[in-house]
């Protein structure tokens, strides 16, 4: 049994999948207006444009936000705590969610500058873009 949840793959977001296996970090820009999408979705939410692609991306950013979970929310995570989930905002624009490595949860702050990294995730093919500080 694997010691973290598996993210589902879909149809929109296996580019995501498949470039984090590359280690490389992609999301969608818009050919009309450039604007950087991220979560994948149809449509330019800034322009409406469908004129969408993968592109890659700095893997910089800083923490929006952060929470430290000290209770497990799912059993698989028991071992895991505490960890830190946050909002990145990366360079680029777009904000994702992760996991904080690298350092002490007490450490992690709103304005961190933090850089990607990837993490195998045991038993699945699964490589998962995580952020540790820059």
């Amino acid at each position: 049994m694997s010691t973290r949840l598996i993210p589902p793959r879909t149809e929109s977001t296996q580019p995501y999948w498949d470039a984090a296996a590359r280690g490389e970090l992609v999301v969608q820009q818009c050919g009309a207006c450039n604007f950087h999408v991220f979560p994948p979705r149809a449509n330019c939410p800034a322009c409406g444009s469908s004129e969408l692609s993968w592109k890659p991306v700095t893997g910089q950013g800083t923490i929006y936000t952060y929470t430290v979970a000290h209770r497990a929310p799912h059993p698989v995570l028991a071992e895991q705590c505490p960890f830190t989930l946050a909002v990145v905002e990366l360079e680029e624009g777009p904000r994702l969610m992760t996991n904080i490595i690298g350092c002490n949860p007490e450490d992690v702050e709103v304005g961190m500058r933090v850089q990607v990294a990837y993490e195998d995730i045991d038993d699945s093919d699964v490589v998962l873009p995580v952020f540790k500080p820059a």
